[in-house]
């Protein structure tokens, strides 16, 4: 899981980061402002990729810290966090599923979060949204979630506990897309096929 110490080293070699200083302390101050700031994270930030933070950006970076400043708690925090995902755009609904491991919102909210992330078609999210947060999700969900991952393309590294959590029943799935993508002249993603094999054979 990302530390408060990855991010600070980030937002260290932000666009702006004056700007993220000030945003802070109106958040610390006022957790409603993050309405404002939120969304300026990218333009005031940058959105550099940052392969130390295990494939976030910048702006991924400043609005988690951002969301960590607020001091609300219970149903104010969950309503403030559901209202950034459903009114931002992809990459702050990205922000706000790869901050809920770290925030201490409900997992009524984060199930609802996750869920909606999973019925898009945009692989941002759903690699989001199968970080460590998934640990809540029932394992039917969870499972349906891996084979969109596998269906649309989404790397399976960016499955958090993939290797604990697989099992014969997504092996009997993984099993029959692969039969389908094989009568169809298709082939299966390269890391699937080994997920499919270490289930397959015991390894």
């Amino acid at each position: 899981m990302i530390t408060a110490d990855d991010v600070q080293a980030v937002l260290a070699v932000t666009s702006d980061s004056e700007w993220l200083a000030l945003a802070v302390q109106r958040v610390a101050a006022d957790p409603e402002t993050i309405v404002e700031v939120f969304p300026a994270a990218g333009r005031r930030c940058g959105r550099e990729e940052r392969p130390e933070l295990s494939g976030w950006r910048t702006d991924d970076a400043a609005r988690v810290l951002l969301l960590r400043t607020v001091s609300l708690r219970g149903a104010a925090l969950d309503a403030l966090v559901a209202d950034l995902y459903r009114f931002g755009d992809a990459h702050e609904k990205r922000a706000v599923l790869l901050a809920l491991p770290t925030l201490d919102v409900s997992v009524e909210t984060i199930r609802a979060l996750l869920q909606d992330a999973m019925r898009t078609n945009d692989g941002r999210l759903l690699a989001a949204a199968l970080g460590p947060a998934a640990a809540c999700l029932d394992a039917s969900i969870w499972r349906q979630a891996v084979l969109k991952c596998v269906f649309t393309g989404v790397p399976l590294h960016n499955v958090a506990d993939l290797d604990a959590r697989a099992d014969a029943e997504l092996a009997t799935m993984l099993d029959g897309l692969r039969q389908e993508r094989r009568a169809a002249g298709r082939t299966m993603p390269d890391d699937a096929m080994a997920l499919l094999a270490r289930l397959t054979n015991g390894v």
